[in-house]
């Protein structure tokens, strides 16, 4: 739950201070959350460059970022830009502010944890609204992963634990659970079908929180757009999942 307090924050971000969830106020259709972007949980920092382009992409398009923070030790938040529309206290990812927005960018966070519980709270807030499209862009060189999802029959499953071995050797105890980012676990795979059957298992639970009149479409890049389930009508509305390399990467198809 989200405190009823203001707190204070003390990393190199000194003059952060969260926002009550009903003192937040998105303005346009877009909207960028960035989620738990700490080292307790990317050791590696494998997502921080990624973290940080993807700040300055939304920032030149002026569109409102929001970070998420939760009790994790203040001086392990390494994220270059100390100044979001807002700081928001979230201990597990669950945000209970109004995301009014058409299109929501993420980034930072724990792909199958707290970002896991971010996108449930939005997308279980846009289903209960008047139908209309939605995005939800992943920036993948700046969300973090443990690979839970990969299973051992997945063909790259060898060379993903192989990978993930190489990376965490000799890493000091005590972090939680060995990272990659998403954009690395995507090189190990390599594949672009296999890629997309990955990318399917990763989705917030879309199937039962969208009635059967949305449209659900998943994109890789600017790959075609894989339709996971059609809906009646000619222009139904419609939720992409868009998955993009990096914000460097679609500045450059995306110019201001």
């Amino acid at each position: 739950m989200f405190g009823v307090f203001w707190l204070s924050l003390s990393w190199a971000c000194q003059e952060a201070k969260t926002t009550l969830p009903t003192h937040i106020h998105i303005s346009g259709d877009s909207v960028m959350i960035v989620v738990h972007e700490t080292a307790t949980y990317d050791a590696r920092y494998s997502t921080k460059r990624g973290v940080d382009e993807a700040v300055r992409f939304a920032k030149a398009r002026r569109i409102p970022v929001i970070y998420l923070v939760d009790e994790s030790p203040e001086k392990y938040y390494f994220m270059e830009d100390c100044n979001p529309d807002y700081w928001v206290s979230s201990a597990g990812g669950e945000i209970s502010f109004d995301v009014s927005a058409d299109h929501l960018y993420v980034v930072g966070g724990h792909l199958e944890a707290c970002m896991s519980a971010t996108l449930h709270d939005v997308i279980y807030q846009w289903a209960k609204r008047a139908p209309k499209n939605h995005t939800i862009t992943y920036f993948m060189d700046a969300i973090y992963s443990n690979g839970k999802l990969v299973e051992p029959s997945d063909k790259f499953y060898r060379s993903f634990n192989r990978f993930l071995s190489i990376v965490t050797y000799g890493r000091p105890g005590g972090e939680h659970w060995p990272k990659l980012s998403l954009l690395e676990t995507m090189g190990v795979i390599r594949d672009e079908s296999l890629q997309l059957d990955y990318l399917m298992k990763v989705l917030p639970r879309w199937d039962t929180t969208f009635p059967a009149s949305y449209r659900i479409e998943l994109q890789l890049d600017q790959s075609v757009k894989k339709v996971l389930r059609p809906a009646p009508g000619w222009f139904p509305p419609t939720v992409l999942f868009h998955f993009v390399d990096s914000a460097l990467k679609l500045a450059e198809t995306s110019p201001l």
